[in-house]
């Protein structure tokens, strides 16, 4: 297995752990704001590996965007979906996540009342989720046309 693949499987595999871990703040999230629970060291340690996990996949990325023979910067990258998926579109989505992800977890500690801190990471976190889901979905496109 040469370094490509290695990256590429780990890329693709780590983004189901992000997935549970965001689905999970979510939903825990919501059902704090909407139920005006108390803030808990699990919810902040929930919200914070979330996080953690959102930034090392996008560690991973770089490396496998480097790597990938599927970036190229020539005349016909923005001309050709997928090339121009991979080297355009792709990782300036996924920073705009990333940065709305880090926002939020930043406001949320910030915020006193913990209805606000509950409410921040929904609104953040989902954001980020639509617009990574949003990405992967319009990548499926352009790749299997």
């Amino acid at each position: 297995m040469n370094a490509y693949s290695f990256v590429q499987h780990l890329h693709s595999g780590f983004r189901y752990i992000v997935l549970v871990l965001f689905i999970y703040t979510i939903l825990m999230a919501f059902l704090g704001w909407l139920g005006k629970r108390h803030y808990t060291n699990g919810n902040r340690l929930s919200n914070l590996f979330a996080m953690i996990s959102a930034h090392t996949q996008l560690l991973i990325g770089i490396v496998l965007y480097f790597l990938s023979p599927l970036v190229a910067f020539n005349s016909t990258t923005m001309k050709d979906p997928v090339t121009r998926y991979f080297t355009v579109e792709h990782w300036v989505m996924m920073l705009i996540a990333l940065a709305l992800i880090t926002i939020g977890h930043s406001k949320s500690k910030k915020v006193v009342l913990p209805e606000g801190k509950h409410k921040t990471i929904t609104l953040f976190y989902t954001i980020a989720l639509l617009i990574i889901i949003g990405t992967l979905a319009v990548g499926k496109i352009s790749i299997f046309k």
